[in-house]
């Protein structure tokens, strides 16, 4: 969730760092702070709130230095406060770290500590991190430097119990900052005379195209002119140098007012992309060689489970009605933080994805991990090819989505739900579907793209509508069949950044229960695109507008009619088979919650308490 920035080389380091967290404060913004190292000192500055109110700091306190360590919090453990703020230092003050993940036994080794006569300044399990190490270091015999924090980071390391992705530099060693690495996404940027640590490439891009992404367990030196990657385990631990597949640009804003914004009109693109070299007129199916499996082994796969998180999970929803739609294939979704927990029956020819857009939120994680412990075979749905998901599955699929920095997820959702679809269209393909109904569904996801820009053509009128309704407490969606997933996730991205409380529901349900809700204070939001239930909708329509709700409803082009003699306001689609309305009708949402988030002066990339990716449980 943090960001971490590492930075060692011939430039001054502030800059570097600054920039850094910048780019990753969509990761957390509680607290920021940084520490350099110059003339054997190690200078720190601290401040809660945004990077702005460190950069303010620093311009009346500046610090300098060629080598530093940096970082941006969301608070786990202790309250939003300067000492609680990260880089923490030992109890010398000569040792400093930035920590990503939560220590879960730090209790018992901050009282162990405080016994042995440590004293704490916060609250954090990263400064009892800190303590532990300085403990280890002060300790061991021989000449203070870089081998010798080594050694204390791996001593100290083996009595923690919890997740970690942290860098430290030391008065004594101030030719290096070293990472290490356990269950939180940490990697370093390779440059010339210079080199970096960051928990997100994105940090560094405009700084190196080359990365290596580091492996739980890993311990990685940085020099100026060298790094050594070696395993806690014991032994060299082996590397690749990634090339980056985008550049500076692709995290920029350019003329868009807010990264989620740029996002939703990203998507006729990643749309494009999740689709490139995977479609084949030929054989009338989709390609998928990442997953790693022959057509015998698809077709033996009896069962297929679907798990991930938030909005992951909502494109999971999608995909079990698309997948049982084309392919027959029984298909269950799992939330990913429930299903290790869960005594879920798992026969041998089940087949699992994990579906995450940054490739490590921990619980999507840890029900890869389970299912592969119960031998199952588990694929990867992610954004990053480098992601501990997409290293640790058996195979998957890439997203090819670009990053994405807005928190509410957009694009990457719609890339999931295509991606999810291909899939369906290759099952569907080696099971029951004729070569002419192959062909049609390629049609129908080539035309996405341009039928995705019709709808952004509408974000005028989208936001006249949002800005009708910005003033209400609370909102309603409805959706039925492929669209009860949609209904869910509009009501999570208006929750998400606008804060008004939104529930998603199926809309059959409406008389069992949820219609005490109508009022005319009440806007509900009725997703009802011309498909086998939309007189079915119509009438839930009704019902809402019998009691006063005023209502939006989403509805295919030329069959308005029907909905505008009930409807307050219509947003259209273009015409699409049923099985791929969710991937239409979710883009006017995504306008809806974005307009009303902007018409009431939320912070649209950054909402309150919310960070990109959640990689503690």
């Amino acid at each position: 969730m943090c960001g971490i920035v590492g930075y060692i080389g011939k430039n001054d380091a502030v800059p570097v760092l600054l920039d850094g967290l910048r780019r990753l404060e969509y990761r957390g913004y509680d607290s920021a702070g940084v520490a350099t190292l110059a003339d054997g000192r190690i200078s720190v500055r601290k401040k809660v709130g945004r990077i702005a109110n460190l950069a303010a700091l620093l311009a009346e306190s500046p610090v300098s230095g060629h080598v530093g360590i940096s970082h941006t919090r969301w608070a786990t453990h202790g309250g939003v406060t300067d000492d609680n703020a990260h880089p923490h230092s030992d109890q010398s003050g000569r040792l400093f770290i930035c920590h990503n993940g939560v220590i879960e036994n730090y209790g018992t080794l901050r009282d162990q500590l405080i016994s042995e006569g440590h004293e704490f300044k916060g609250q954090t399990d990263t400064e009892v991190l800190a303590h532990l190490i300085g403990k280890h270091y002060d300790a061991l015999t021989g000449e203070p430097g870089s081998a010798r924090l080594v050694t204390a980071l791996r001593a100290a390391l083996t009595h923690v119990v919890g997740t970690y992705g942290i860098i430290l530099m030391h008065a004594d060693a101030p030719e290096v900052i070293i990472g290490a690495r356990r269950g939180s996404p940490l990697m370093l940027g390779v440059g010339k005379g210079e080199n970096f640590f960051a928990s997100d490439v994105s940090a560094i891009v405009a700084h190196t195209q080359q990365a290596v992404y580091l492996k739980d367990f890993d311990i990685a030196v940085l020099g100026a002119d060298d790094f050594e990657i070696t395993s806690l385990l014991g032994g060299a631990s082996g590397y690749e140098v990634s090339k980056v597949e985008f550049s500076a640009e692709d995290v920029s804003l350019g003329e868009y007012p807010h990264y989620m914004l740029k996002e939703i009109y990203e998507q006729p693109e990643t749309i494009r992309d999740a689709m490139r070299g995977r479609l084949s007129r030929e054989d009338a199916t989709a390609k998928l060689g990442g997953l790693g499996m022959t057509a015998a082994e698809l077709r033996n796969i009896d069962r297929i489970i679907l798990t991930g998180c938030g909005t992951a999970a909502h494109a999971a929803m999608c995909g079990e009605y698309i997948i049982e739609a084309l392919a027959h294939v029984p298909v269950e979704v799992e939330f990913a933080s429930e299903f290790r927990y869960r005594q879920l029956p798992l026969p041998k020819n089940t087949l699992v994805f994990c579906i995450s857009q940054s490739g490590e939120t921990a619980d999507t994680l840890a029900a890869l991990r389970e299912a592969q412990r119960k031998g199952l075979r588990t694929l990867g749905i992610c954004n990053n090819v480098a992601s501990t998901i997409a290293r640790e599955s058996d195979g998957g699929a890439y997203m090819h989505a670009g990053p994405e920095i807005g928190v509410a997820a957009t694009k990457s959702f719609t890339s999931q739900v295509t991606i999810l679809t291909l899939i369906a269209l290759l099952l569907g393909r080696i099971r029951h579907l004729s070569t002419t109904e192959g062909l049609r569904i390629i049609d129908e996801l080539e035309a996405l793209p341009g039928k995705i820009a019709r709808i952004l053509e509408q974000s005028e009128h989208i936001r006249r509508i949002a800005e009708k309704y910005a003033g209400s407490q609370a909102m309603m969606f409805l959706g039925r069949q492929f669209n009860y997933p949609i209904a869910l996730e509009g009501a999570l991205k208006m929750k998400e950044i606008s804060y008004i409380h939104a529930s998603g529901h199926p809309s059959a349900e409406l008389k069992h229960g949820i219609i005490a809700l109508i009022t005319p204070e009440l806007p509900t939001v009725v997703i009802a695109p011309h498909d086998s239930v939309f007189e079915k909708n119509v009438s839930n329509i009704e019902e809402v507008r019998a009691r006063k709700g005023p209502i939006i409803a989403i509805g295919t082009e030329g069959h308005e009619e029907a909905l505008r003699r009930f409807a307050d306001d219509i947003i259209t689609i273009p015409a699409c088979p049923d099985y791929l309305s969710p991937i239409l009708t979710a883009i006017p949402l995504q306008l809806l919650a974005y307009h009303t988030a902007v018409k009431l002066g939320c912070d649209v990339d950054k909402p309150r308490n919310l960070a990109k990716s959640v990689t503690v449980e």
